[in-house]
This record gives structure tokens, sequence and C-alpha cells, in this order.
């Protein structure tokens, strides 16, 4: 179900306004360090994904993800006792709203927004698949034509019921722009 209404988002978002300028297109890769915020049961681990940015309109740029990251052990201490766990496997997929472009036309600051389904998953719990929430600010500089260096830090958060998972992303990534 949750698939389906990101579907219908991202096509809602693009799909009257595709009229009304040029579409851009790119794809890019990045990778950099995922830091959980405030959870003492994992560490840092490294992220990677893609992204596929579409210029809708001058200033809008909608972008597709999809994320992987291998959070690190973590210790826990409980009536005196010290645990160590595993690190989740974190995985997501979504779509980003950014204010400017990632096409690599120039340097500029992008102020970002996005919604996806992300899954936690580790041995001995139970699987985690929620929606999950994205914040954040990129830097894009024009590496040469349609070659784009991509510095992000985003806050990301998977809601689990009343309480939430947040991780702060740092990225570098380059954006290839068709």
């Amino acid at each position: 179900m949750r698939r389906a209404v990101l579907a219908v988002m991202a096509l809602a978002l693009t799909a009257g306004i595709a009229q009304a300028a040029p579409i851009g297109i790119g794809v890019g890769a990045y990778g950099g360090v995922s830091f959980p915020i405030l959870q003492d049961d994992v560490s840092q681990g490294p992220v990677y994904g893609l992204r596929v940015p579409l210029k809708v309109i001058p200033m809008i740029t909608v972008e597709p993800y999809y994320l992987t990251s291998h959070l690190g052990h973590g210790e826990q201490t409980i009536g005196g006792v010290k645990y160590t766990r595993d690190g989740f496997d974190h995985t997501g997929y979504g779509v980003n709203a950014l204010l400017g472009t990632a096409l690599g036309l120039g340097f500029g600051l992008h102020p970002y927004a996005g919604i996806g389904s992300h899954k936690l998953v580790r041995d001995g719990t139970p699987e985690i698949k929620e929606t999950a929430y994205n914040f954040g600010l990129g830097m894009g500089i024009n590496a040469m034509p349609k070659i784009s260096l991509q510095l992000r830090g985003e806050l990301n958060m998977v809601v689990t019921g009343d309480t939430s998972r947040k991780f702060a992303n740092a990225t570098v990534g380059l954006t290839y722009s068709l």
C-alpha cells in the first residue's frame, strides 16, 4: 500500500507541471556515513545509494532515491550488565523534493525534504518497515560539464509507532546530467 501511495505522490508532483518547463534528468551515486542519533544499541556505519534527480520546473527538482546502510554494533547496559547488539541493515527508497537543482548546473545550495519507505533489520529483533522522512541541505558544485559533485547533510527519521529511529547522514556523490 505504501508503495502505491509513494508512486501516486511522485506522479502527482511531476505530471501536472511536466508540460510547463523543459525537464532535466540525471543519475547519481553517493556514499558517506550514517550516525544514529540517541541510540545506544547501534553505532555509525557506511551509507550509500542512488539518486535520479528530475528537474520539473526551474526551481524544483524531484529526486527518487534508494539507500542502504550497514550500522555498527552498539553496547547497552541494562541492570548493570553490558550487552553488545548487532547493528541494523537499513534500506529504503522514496522521493525528495529539492528547492534548486542537483543536475550539475553550477554552484548552489539546495534544501530538501522527502518521504520514503525504509526497513531496519537485525538478527533477534522484529523487522521494522515504516515510513521515513528526510530533511537536509545539499551543495552542488559543477565539477565539469554535465557532472556535479554533491555534498549533503540530512536527518533521516524512520517512524516506529510513538517514537522514531533518527540518523544523521553525511554524504558525497557525483551526479551526471543526461
